[in-house]
């Protein structure tokens, strides 16, 4: 299906290709864009037969950001529009950022500003070596505010800080070093790196992989005290009660492949 710029796949395995789909704009985002994509994932999201969900651009771009247009129109808003329209990039990165299902960012190209907080909102980053990044709000005389939580906590304080002021662009290398991607592969080869990835999501308990992006969310950042450690044992204990944790132990004893349900 499409929409606004958006396509949406969904194959045989569960797993949902969401692209965003301008290439003649080089995926730039609007308002409109933000909005089909934050309904296609809440769509996704509530949908318990969708494995994995991979993000990308079409063509050879992944997203330039904001579309020239978009920021046109934004410059005669009023304050409370420029907040309320600037709230909708907040929900859907936070509801990318917290869906429940794996997410891939397959990072096909060129990646600059708001893009940037698509891809660490993403549980997985895969770019093609040939894609390159920038923090480039500020070369405009705006600065990253909605992605910079999730672009530090990927990234780390210091690099963000270098990065935010400079607006630089930087290679696929750099953006593995950082952090802000888990790998790299030539552009040929990135399918072939993501299917990878795929695979071994698919080998996993749904609910289990829905329950561990949730633990990691929750102890991010936390001081391990007796309280931490009582809630993450009682954790463990339900995990091993449930019936995805005993056909993945009886499968592991048995030697045979576990039976998880979507």
């Amino acid at each position: 299906m499409s929409a606004a710029g958006l396509s949406v796949e969904i194959d045989g395995r569960g797993v949902a290709t969401v692209r965003l789909d301008r290439p003649e704009r080089r995926n730039a985002f609007d308002d409109f864009l933000i909005a089909a994509l934050t309904k296609e994932l809440t769509r996704l999201g509530k949908d318990q037969t969708v494995r994995a969900v991979v993000l990308t651009g079409a063509g050879e771009t992944f997203s330039a950001g904001a579309d020239i247009n978009w920021m046109r129109r934004m410059a005669s808003y009023t304050k409370r529009q420029n907040i309320a329209d600037a709230m909708g990039l907040a929900r859907l990165l936070r509801l990318l950022n917290e869906l429940p299902q794996p997410t891939i960012a397959r990072v096909n190209g060129a990646a600059y500003a708001g893009a940037l907080g698509l891809i660490v909102c993403c549980d997985i980053a895969i770019a093609a070596e040939e894609a390159v990044f920038a923090i480039s709000e500020v070369r405009v005389g705006l600065w990253p505010a909605t992605i910079a939580p999730y672009l530090t906590a990927a990234v780390g304080t210091r690099a963000a800080r270098r990065y935010c002021l400079t607006g630089e662009s930087f290679s696929s290398a750099t953006a593995l070093r950082l952090g802000l991607v888990h790998e790299i592969a030539p552009r040929e080869q990135l399918d072939a790196a993501v299917e990878q990835i795929i695979g071994d999501l698919l080998k996993g308990g749904p609910q289990a992989q829905i329950r561990a992006k949730r633990m990691v969310a929750d102890v991010a950042g936390s001081k391990m005290t007796p309280a931490l450690m009582a809630r993450t044992a009682a954790a463990i204990a339900d995990a091993r009660a449930s019936a995805e944790g005993r056909e993945g132990l009886a499968a592991f004893l048995e030697k045979r492949k576990p039976a998880f349900r979507r």
